[in-house]
């Protein structure tokens, strides 16, 4: 190890009329990394490295004004809190996930829903509405991890449950709001619930019969090496931390046991490198968020990006870029795998507004990036008078992916300007209840906007931003193409494509509900579409249930 510093399941055949997106038949769990032509988009991040790349370039700045709407499918679901899923696109079916656990199969070519399972949801407490962020597939099935903390499979070509198993107890505030990825014979999930009283685990289940393989906790025991790690009085980047560390080991025997209920929520999926068998991961908070007096020393491993042995789930190293954390700075944002001069290296775009650059073997420090948002009282400690401070909690980089283009060098960050007060407040654990031991208000009549952000991930600089005008307070993931194109939405409902080596904006559609999902591409004979989910979000009351799939005119010739 290295520190670099169950109920009716039925599925529901319904008609064209009611829903979009999933994938079909699928052999393996071996998902090979996407090769120039690609025309599928067969796991959450276009491919293990999660860099949400795709090699189509038939669509360019040439001819993207000519871009229309294709296909506009109804989910057919009746309450939303947003739809954060990314489609899976497999053999001309596409995969879909609503918040409330349906599972929809789409086919592309004959327009027409192929089958819908429908989860029977138990009891569940999420922290920030119902959300979901979509499947995986492999080995024939469809995999999905739920809110009340199961994972289940579904069977690729009739939507039939095939087995379903119980992660944690969602009673206790346990659920999943990432998408699965599946490694060779490994569907792999890590759980959310870090603003409640909870330990975070990511657990690896066989995918053929769902057992567990194996577990491993985002904050250690005792016997695993505690979570106090090395008391560190700034972070790995120089950043001086407002840390009283002799008050701290005076307190670390009365709350020795905190690491029980000490947060770590895994929000998004991982990226995996093949060649080294690593599993990349972005671990969140600890717990409670605001009150750090209460959780002496660094709080391993929250606030980190994290590599462990995918075939044991053995941790390998993990990097702590902010230890003893007390703002709610949740590594949220997919890690990036990238290749620079042969060097293998991971980036990670931050809530604190800068994008992090890793040694992807050894997670030592590489670069970190110029701020891509306002920073203001960054490190002040919560007060129970309130400290303003930006980014706020749904500020910065938050869970909406980054893309990064291989071509380019460039980093895509949407991110968020949201300042907020925070108040420091004294609660006492209590099981499924709120436990974040303080307050985040949004400021009346502060402005907010969203940006899209290109970092140059050799040098760290900002070559350009996009700010929304009008402000809006959510925003959607990013794809780039290799047509040198960046897809991103907002909370409004506009669909921007933008030159990628410049920032100019080419095109924009309006969804007519907020983006709050990161769009894909794929093709249908032969054709390039982009689809991206149009539901609103928890930040924005403009609520939909669609997924929109654009395309060229069926007439018009790409690249004429």
């Amino acid at each position: 190890m290295q520190d670099s510093v169950t109920g009716d399941r039925r599925p529901v055949r319904l008609g064209v009329a009611c829903a979009f997106v999933l994938l079909a038949a699928l052999g393996t769990g071996t998902l090979a990394a996407q090769a120039p032509g690609a025309t599928d988009w067969p796991t959450h991040g276009g491919d293990y490295t999660n860099q949400r790349f795709s090699t189509l370039k038939q669509l360019t700045a040439s001819n993207i004004r000519r871009l229309v709407l294709r296909e506009m499918v109804q989910t057919g679901t009746e309450r939303l809190n947003g739809l954060l899923t990314t489609p899976i696109v497999q053999g001309g079916v596409m995969y879909l996930t609503t918040p409330f656990n349906q599972l929809l199969a789409w086919d592309l070519k004959a327009h027409r829903l192929l089958w819908r399972y429908e989860h029977k949801l138990g009891n569940y407490i999420p922290c920030c509405g119902p959300t979901n962020r979509g499947a995986a597939v492999g080995h024939g099935m469809v995999y999905m991890a739920t809110l009340d903390a199961q994972v289940v499979a579904v069977d690729a070509a009739s939507g039939q449950l095939r087995w379903a198993m119980q992660d944690s107890d969602p009673d206790s505030a346990y659920s999943f709001t990432l998408a699965p990825l599946v490694v060779g014979d490994l569907v792999i999930v890590g759980t959310s619930g870090a603003e409640y009283a909870t330990r975070g685990r990511i657990t690896a289940y066989d995918a053929s019969t769902g057992e567990r393989r194996w577990r491993w906790y985002t904050v250690p025991s005792p016997e695993e090496g505690g979570w106090w790690g090395n008391w560190r009085q700034t972070t790995p980047w120089g950043d001086t931390l407002p840390r009283d560390l002799a008050r701290e080991h005076t307190d670390s025997a009365r709350y020795s046991d905190a690491w029980r209920l000490g947060g770590g929520s895994v929000w998004t999926t991982p990226a995996y490198d093949p060649e080294s068998g690593s599993l990349y991961f972005a671990i969140g908070n600890p717990t409670p968020e605001y009150d750090a007096d209460v959780r002496p020393g660094d709080n391993l491993y929250t606030v980190s990006i994290v590599a462990l042995e995918a075939t044991s789930g053995k941790l390998r190293w993990f990097h702590q870029y902010l230890p003893h954390d007390e703002w709610d700075f949740d590594a949220a944002n997919p890690p990036v795998l990238l290749t620079q001069e042969g060097r293998r290296l991971l980036a990670h775009a931050g809530k604190t507004g800068w994008v992090y650059l890793l040694d992807a073997e050894t997670g030592a420090p590489v670069r970190r990036s110029e701020p891509f948002t306002a920073q203001e009282n960054l490190f002040v400690r919560p007060t129970a008078e309130g400290v303003r401070r930006s980014p706020g909690a749904a500020g910065g980089a938050d869970w909406h992916p980054s893309a990064y283009s291989p071509p380019l060098g460039l980093l895509y960050v949407p991110a968020s300007h949201f300042p907020m007060r925070f108040r420091h407040i004294a609660q006492v654990a209590e099981a499924g209840k709120d436990y974040r031991g303080g307050t985040e208000e949004e400021i009346k009549g502060e402005p907010t906007w969203n940006t899209l952000t290109a970092v140059d991930v050799v040098t760290g600089e900002i070559r350009w931003q996009h700010r929304d005008d009008p402000p809006v307070t959510s925003a959607g993931g990013a794809l780039v193409t290799a047509g040198n194109l960046v897809f991103s939405g907002d909370g409004l409902g506009w669909f921007h494509a933008y030159d990628a080596r410049d920032g100019r904006e080419l095109w924009r559609f309006f969804c007519g509900a907020g983006i709050n999902a990161p769009a894909i591409s794929f093709t249908v004979d032969g054709k390039q579409l982009v689809a991206v989910a149009a539901g609103g979000s928890f930040y924005s009351g403009n609520l939909g249930a669609a997924v929109m799939i654009f395309g060229l005119p069926s007439r018009a010739r790409a690249g004429h």
